[in-house]
């Protein structure tokens, strides 16, 4: 058997840096204090077009704060998920909001590479946002964010109610808060 040690090394070295970031993002939350019932800081970023969007502008809604960038790997095998969130509950009727909204902040650089990830990963709702700062982004450093994907989910009044939700824990989350028929 012949094996490609150059191949084996550059996938571990992935592997490697995967598990960091993951790790690194379960203590951001630490850094700055966010914790949950704390109200989120306000955000004011450009969308693709140049407009400026604020975080305080989707109040009375649910809201998703989804940090992430085109560059990273976890955030676009994670991408799927959050449209299907998005899919699901941006239609449906809740107990204390008027509806769903998610609210992403890109840590990109380089802004063709960010408006081609949203397109190719199907990010079909209005709210995306960067200052093409990368880590220095300001909705990093208010947040503490650390390592990507990371999320908050907010309340009606713009709390904190949940952090860093991932595959079916973002949609159990989303159920919770769904008006029972």
């Amino acid at each position: 058997m012949i094996f490609d040690l150059n191949l084996i090394m550059k996938t571990l070295n992935i592997l490697i840096l995967n598990i960091i970031i993951c790790i690194s993002s379960l203590s951001a939350q630490e850094i700055v204090g966010l914790n949950i019932g704390n109200t989120a800081p306000e955000l004011e970023f450009s969308d693709p077009n140049g407009d400026s969007i604020k975080l305080s502008s989707l109040k009375g809604n649910i809201v998703l704060i989804d940090f992430w960038a085109s560059w990273c790997g976890p955030c676009r095998r994670e991408n799927p998920n959050v449209v299907n969130a998005y899919n699901k509950y941006s239609k449906s009727k809740f107990k204390n909001a008027k509806g769903f909204k998610i609210y992403s902040v890109s840590l990109d650089k380089n802004k063709s590479a960010w408006i081609n990830a949203i397109k190719q990963d199907q990010l079909n709702w209005d709210e995306h946002v960067s200052d093409l700062k990368g880590w220095a982004s300001q909705g990093a450093v208010k947040y503490g964010v650390r390592g990507i994907p990371y999320n908050f989910l907010l309340d009606a009044d713009g709390k904190i109610i949940s952090k860093n939700l991932r595959g079916l824990a973002l949609h159990q989350q989303l159920d919770k808060l769904v008006k029972s028929l």
